[in-house]
């Protein structure tokens, strides 16, 4: 029997931006999609909604992601350059600061001081990063590579409900569009869930569950202004 060593949070930063991407490109388009058809309106008119919506919104999603990410980044800069000030004026209070985080989590006070003495001597600011204020590089806010993956994966994914009703007569765009945007969240939800090793029942049906609310209520938002139209 093989011991699988592999850990999977290293995922969480790409996967997240990827996730999100994907998720909002099927949902929205195909809310879309289906709420300005709900409204009664031609094929061309649906289409351009679409094409429209896709390139918005995978703008948008990069845009946000990158605004968010580097709000992060921003933030651990600030406590790395805190930190580093921390150290540079009382490097013996950062000591007893990490002796006593040691302490905290189980080690002898004798093998915690000794351990926080090494780890400081070898790298004393990556030592405070990592253990008093929990970053590591691994997992660092990187807003380009977020940017990215979110922009790219929101086409990616919206691309599935806009070539269904580009393919779908005008009078089948709905339920075309509705059943193509339901299994391609399923499938998504279940990459995902696969990919952090996660239920993939639990991982489909959660995508699925807001995909269905969003597309009902554009469906009757569109059927509501389209009587009134």
């Amino acid at each position: 029997m093989t011991h699988d060593n592999h850990h999977y949070s290293h995922r969480t930063g790409w996967l997240r931006a990827a996730v999100l991407g994907a998720n909002d490109g099927i949902v929205s388009t195909a809310s879309l999609i289906i709420g300005v058809a709900s409204a009664h309106t031609s094929a061309d008119e649906i289409i351009l909604a679409g094409v429209a919506g896709v390139v918005v919104g995978a703008m948008s999603m990069a845009a946000g992601e990158y605004v968010s990410v580097s709000s992060q980044s921003d933030t651990e800069k600030a406590d790395v350059a805190l930190e580093q000030f921390h150290l540079d004026q009382n490097i013996d209070f950062e000591l007893q600061e990490l002796t006593d985080i040691y302490i905290k989590r189980g080690l002898q006070p004798e093998l915690a001081a000794q351990v926080a003495h090494e780890l400081m001597a070898h790298d004393a600011l990556g030592a405070h990063l990592r253990d008093e204020l929990g970053l590591h590089e691994r997992i660092h806010a990187r807003p380009v590579q977020a940017a990215l993956a979110s922009g790219g994966m929101f086409t990616m994914g919206a691309a599935m409900p806009l070539a269904a009703a580009i393919a779908a007569s005008v009078t089948q765009i709905i339920p075309v569009v509705a059943v193509t945007s339901l299994i391609s969240l399923a499938s998504l939800g279940a990459l995902a869930a696969y990919l952090g090793r996660a239920s993939l029942i639990t991982g489909a049906a959660r995508v699925v569950f807001w995909g269905v609310l969003a597309m009902g209520v554009t469906a009757l938002t569109g059927m509501l202004f389209g009587s009134v139209a």
